[in-house]
């Protein structure tokens, strides 16, 4: 257990006064490290994690994907109270056989480690831990049996419904696999939610989703949408990428290991793209993100796509696009990618599951299209009338700042986590 030099994002030795008489300190449990905020997941645990270290001393316990996510820098920057950060080294063929054996649903097997739940244990009796705040449900599983205080569980999103959605959608051992990881982590999502003090989801479409299929009411099952870095994504800080040929630049951005940006970048491509490129020849669909798969990589030099992989700045990209597409065919809560997009004026077309949960109007913020041939009509329309993509981008840029920063989206989280409000309490002293 690593303890860092700095609590409540103070330097030690401040007058910590205003909060000495908080409740006792809280367990941030997450299944990636938090920073940087890079990916859909890793944003909004970053944002949650500095919002609740306002308020009280915070351990975090989080698993990391490669050795670059270190603890040392991470923990003096960040200002934790401890921390254990678990290299993930299973193959996805061990935590299946596990999942087998023991008759758990693979997305916990994945994710189970020794050394996390000892640092649970250790923490919760050297600390005098409240709140227990769990983001993502593979890590539902640390939460004591005997653990008394508050349990906030971050779902984000319902994962139970996307494995029936891939196995709805498959055929074979694979659709097998999925129905079989649907229904048991389904179960395993009701069973922590009906112990959890609150569930939050990212949008409400998600929370009504889970509300139908939990049994749970608005009281226990909660949203909590997410927000966008208004400092970061401001366009007069970004310098536009230059590309050596012309003509119009269409954008998607993205993990691109992750099966439903995968099968998005292909459909387009493959679908969306030729009837793009009849009416504009020389466009280019730019695909921008970390970890190509070699699907995706195949797609380099076909249909006017290029293959960039990961860049230094994203928004360097967003800048230089002409417009900024989420063709995802599956998609669950809220697409950060479409944010982000809007945030930096962009016109963004996006299909209708990327679009679902977005506080957004059609055809004034953004345009939706319900199926690839739709999604090449609405942008080649943007590409002939330049002046209209330019107007939905400022519509959407100007949502965005002002319902969209993370203050305002994580306005109610302390109160869930039975915090005071820090205002509340400088005017109690």
């Amino acid at each position: 257990m690593a303890k860092a030099s700095i609590v409540f994002g103070q330097p030690s030795g401040t007058d910590n006064r205003q909060r000495a008489w908080l409740m006792g300190d809280i367990l941030f449990l997450t299944h990636r490290v938090p920073w940087p905020p890079n990916r859909g997941d890793k944003i909004r645990a970053h944002h949650i994690l500095r919002k609740l270290m306002q308020y009280a001393p915070v351990h975090l316990a989080c698993f990391a994907d490669d050795e670059k996510e270190t603890i040392e820098d991470s923990v003096v920057k960040t200002g934790l109270a401890s921390v254990e950060i678990v290299r993930r080294t299973k193959s996805n063929m061990q935590a299946g056989i596990e999942a087998i054996i023991s008759g758990k649903p693979v997305s916990l097997t994945s994710f189970d480690s020794d050394k996390i739940r000892k640092y649970v244990t250790d923490t919760i009796k050297t600390y005098n831990i409240d709140c227990i705040f769990v983001f993502s449900g593979q890590m539902a599983q640390y939460i004591p049996a005997n653990f008394s205080g508050r349990v906030i569980m971050d779902f984000a999103d319902v994962d139970s419904a996307k494995f029936e959605s891939y196995a709805d959608e498959g055929a074979g051992p694979m659709a097998w696999v999925n129905r079989r990881e649907g229904k048991m982590l389904g179960a395993f999502e009701r069973q922590v939610a009906e112990r959890a003090d609150y569930s939050l989801f990212v949008s409400q479409a998600e929370a009504q989703l889970f509300r139908q299929r939990s049994g749970l009411d608005d009281q226990k099952v909660k949203a909590v949408g997410n927000g966008i870095d208004l400092d970061f994504y401001d366009p007069n800080k970004a310098i536009a990428t230059e590309l050596e040929s012309g003509g119009p630049l269409i954008i998607f951005t993205g993990q691109m290991d992750y099966r439903p940006n995968i099968e998005a970048v292909i459909s387009f491509s493959k679908e969306v793209m030729p009837d793009i490129l009849k009416q504009h020849p020389d466009a280019k669909f730019a695909i921008v993100g970390r970890a190509p798969t070699a699907d995706v990589a195949r797609l380099d030099g076909q249909y006017g796509t290029i293959v960039i992989g990961s860049v230094d700045d994203i928004r360097c990209w967003l800048k230089a696009a002409d417009i900024v597409v989420a063709p995802l065919r599956i998609a669950r809560g809220i697409q950060n990618k479409v944010l982000e997009a809007m945030a930096m004026g962009k016109a963004v077309v996006a299909s209708s599951a990327a679009a679902q949960g977005i506080e957004a109007v059609d055809g004034h913020h953004f345009q939706v299209a319900a199926s690839p041939a739709e999604e090449a009509k609405r942008v080649c329309e943007l590409l002939s009338d330049p002046q209209n993509a330019k107007t939905l981008g400022d519509n959407a840029a100007a949502l965005i700042r002002e319902t969209y920063s993370w203050d305002h989206r994580l306005a109610d989280i302390a109160c869930l986590c039975g915090l005071d409000e820090p205002e509340r309490l400088e005017a109690a002293e």
